[in-house]
């Protein structure tokens, strides 16, 4: 075969090859909407006798799992929700800004040796199952933390979310924030420590040029550089801590109220603690009812991350 027939036969090779991997990455694309519209609709129809149903049998199982608090649905879960979002959003308060201050260090401040250590560490972290997190909480944290939170009270309980007496053992919301901040720092630092070693090094370069101290040239070219990537990894880890199980139900004492009272106990719950405490003993309206709110969280999370995907594109703009 001559060299003029080897380069007529090569395109339609490239254009073959093309074709497959763009029918495949397209096959890809609509088997993650497919799974996403199945999982909404194994939801809403596992669900849909609390929704179209008998409502007298409905309030009478709400009754029985809220020890008469609650006799509606909506009286049920919004607590919940409520109980999900505070112990979400107070673990990701802790763990943003820890979370920035390693990935930093990682990638600018650190040696490269103990850089490379640090990387491999974190990036452990990230690997251990929640419950494993959940028995050093348990019986590690909640002993040992007691005495901070009993001065925290003490001296800042004129702050509403601080009031005490605070609760010995500290199964609380503000121990249960603690422990998921520890979870999640592990994913904002590694997705924020990869994005700010691809700051392009012209921008560095250029910002100490002007006379920038390493900090100004972080502030002025790294964090805006990384502020999509920043972002992205935030509601990550948010979207972990909105569904984490097994830590908060072995470590947070159980409350349906809408409280804000972060050192006492039995204030708070979440949606899918409740749901792993309540199903075992639950029958078929019952475990309807679970799926219901399991069906009100997978809605806030695709909410939650269709804002972030919004603020991706801005931070991108």
């Amino acid at each position: 075969m001559s060299s003029q027939d080897k380069t007529a036969v090569q395109p339609v090779g490239g254009k073959t090859a093309d074709k497959v991997f763009r029918g495949v990455a397209y096959a890809c694309g609509i088997l993650i909407l497919v799974v996403l519209a199945a999982v909404f609709l194994f939801l809403f129809f596992r669900a849909w006798p609390l929704i179209g149903g008998d409502q007298v049998a409905n309030s009478k199982t709400v009754s029985s799992f809220t020890g008469g608090k609650a006799n509606n649905f909506w009286g049920y879960v919004l607590p919940l929700l409520f109980g999900t979002v505070l112990v979400s959003v107070l673990a990701l308060s802790i763990a943003f800004f820890v979370s920035i201050g390693i990935a930093l260090f990682i990638s600018h401040y650190a040696p490269k040796k103990l850089a490379t250590a640090l990387s491999y560490v974190v990036d452990l972290l990230a690997a251990i199952p929640s419950v494993i997190y959940g028995l050093w909480g348990g019986l590690i944290l909640v002993p040992a933390i007691y005495p901070f939170w009993n001065w925290v009270a003490n001296h800042l309980g004129f702050i509403p979310l601080f009031a005490g007496p605070a609760a010995n053992p500290s199964r609380t919301v503000a121990t249960v924030a603690v422990v998921l901040a520890v979870m999640i720092l592990p994913i904002i630092t590694s997705m924020s420590r990869d994005i700010f070693m691809q700051t392009p090094r012209l921008h560095e370069e250029a910002a100490l040029a002007l006379g920038a101290t390493k900090w100004e040239m972080i502030r002025l070219a790294v964090l805006p550089f990384g502020k999509s990537g920043i972002v992205s990894a935030s509601m990550l880890a948010l979207g972990r801590a909105l569904g984490e199980t097994m830590a908060v139900l072995m470590i947070l004492s159980p409350g349906l109220n809408y409280s804000i009272k972060l050192l006492q106990a039995s204030q708070n719950q979440t949606i899918a603690a409740n749901i792993a405490a309540q199903y075992p003993e639950a029958n078929e309206l019952g475990v309807s009812t679970l799926i219901g709110t399991g069906l009100i969280l997978f809605l806030i999370t695709f909410v939650v991350n269709f804002i972030a995907r919004k603020i991706t594109e801005k931070a991108t703009a």
